[in-house]
Parts: structure tokens; C-alpha cells; sequence
């Protein structure tokens, strides 16, 4: 079965070049235009990759981003001529799974494709060796299992919920402190450092809680370590 790659992009002749590109390595591809056009297409269609630019009339890829992942866990690669860090930042904090900036190569475009396609083929079809309980605070791996701190619990979970998100301190401060109370970086920093140490003993890696340099902090499945 081809997978089917949705193309966001308000330039029509990029869009075309994109498609012709994608479809000479063998996918099915979908062009949209208009911003506004592209939540209802996906109330009906369920690509395998959407590629969304950021800048389109409507409704902005920014916009459309954070909209899809209310309903939608579906791999996003933002397109942009922006390279700023905030930009890159923004369109990863607000669900993201990549971003690359204009002009590319198709031939980059097409790696960053695979790349996604292929760690969801390989990590979907797999149980999930690692669980997480919400009613013992626990997580569980190959039978083991390990208590955590209810602020340990807090800080994980939205970093397993979403294997290989990048999360920014900022953000998973939120998460984790609903009151919205000042805390530090340095505290993340300390209790990202004690749940490590606590995940690398139960999977026995050091690359279940990776930082990302100048961003903030991803967990990739142990399966994917080993």
C-alpha cells in the first residue's frame, strides 16, 4: 500500500515540484493551497505525512498545526522560508515532528520523509515493551518495575505520551505545574536528572531522556536505544 503525503504549501509551483519529486519515489501525493481548506479535507482523508508550510493564506501552518493535533497524531513536517530559532521552536513545541527550511533539496525532503515513515513502521507494529500506570505513579519495562515522585510522573508523561517530541523547558514546566507557580530551569534540569538515572536503570541504556541542545528535552522508546 502507497502511502499518501499531503502537500500544504500556497505556492503552486513548489507544490507541483514537491509532487512530482514525491511521486517518483513512489507515494501518493495531495496538494492543498489555502489554509482554510485543509482541516476539513482531513475530517475525511488520513494521510501517512502532512508537509505544511507555515505561511498560507487562512489559516497559518502555525494555526493548522496546533488545530490537527487536537485530533490528530498524524507526522508533521513544517516548510518555511523562516529559519529563526523561535520559529523552529514554535512549530516543534506545537506538535511538530520536523521542520526544514526553504530553499531545500527534494532529495532532503525525501529522507526527512522516510526517516518518519520508517520509525513508525518499525515502532508501531511492536508492543510497547514500556508502560506507564497513572493510578501506582509507576512505569513498568520487561516486567520490571519502578515508582516515581508524582512531579517525576508529571515531568514523563507527556514526553512518553509523544516519543521523540522535542519538549522546551518552559513547556513541561507548564505540564507539570498546573498552578502555573515560578519554578526555575534548574529545577527541570534536576528532576529531568533524577528520572533519568531512575529510566536508564530500569532499561539499562543512557538514551531514554535525551537533551536537545539550546531546545530542551525528547524520550525515545527503549526499542529504538538498544
Amino acid at each position: 500500500m502507497q502511502e499518501q503525503i499531503l502537500i500544504v504549501e500556497d505556492e503552486v509551483k513548489l507544490a507541483n515540484l514537491i509532487s512530482d519529486f514525491l511521486t517518483s519515489h513512489h507515494y501518493i501525493t495531495h496538494q492543498i493551497h489555502h489554509g482554510n481548506e485543509v482541516l476539513p479535507w482531513l475530517e475525511i482523508n488520513k494521510p501517512s505525512v502532512i508537509l505544511l508550510d507555515i505561511m498560507l493564506p487562512g489559516q497559518s501552518g502555525i494555526e493548522l498545526c496546533k488545530a490537527i493535533r487536537q485530533f490528530s497524531n498524524v507526522p508533521i513536517i513544517m516548510v518555511s522560508a523562516k529559519v529563526e530559532e523561535i520559529d523552529r521552536l514554535l512549530g516543534l513545541e506545537l506538535g511538530a515532528d520536523d521542520y526544514i527550511c526553504k530553499p531545500f533539496s527534494y532529495a532532503e525532503l525525501v529522507a526527512r520523509v522516510k526517516a518518519i515513515l520508517r520509525r513508525l513502521n518499525n515502532v508501531e507494529p511492536k508492543t510497547n515493551v514500556m508502560q506507564l500506570d497513572e493510578s501506582t505513579y509507576s512505569v513498568k519495562y520487561k516486567a520490571v518495575s519502578i515508582e516515581l515522585t508524582n512531579v517525576e510522573f508529571q515531568l514523563f508523561k507527556p514526553l512518553f505520551n509523544n516519543p521523540n517530541r522535542i519538549y522546551s523547558r518552559d513547556s513541561l514546566m507548564d505540564t507539570m505545574y498546573a498552578d502555573q507557580r515560578i519554578v526555575s530551569q534548574r529545577t527541570i534540569d534536576s528532576h529531568i536528572k533524577k528520572l533519568r538515572k531512575k529510566l536508564d536503570e530500569l532499561t539499562k541504556t543512557d538514551s531514554v531522556i535525551q537533551s536537545v541542545y539550546g531546545v530542551g528535552y525528547r524520550f525515545v522508546n527503549p526499542q529504538q536505544c538498544n
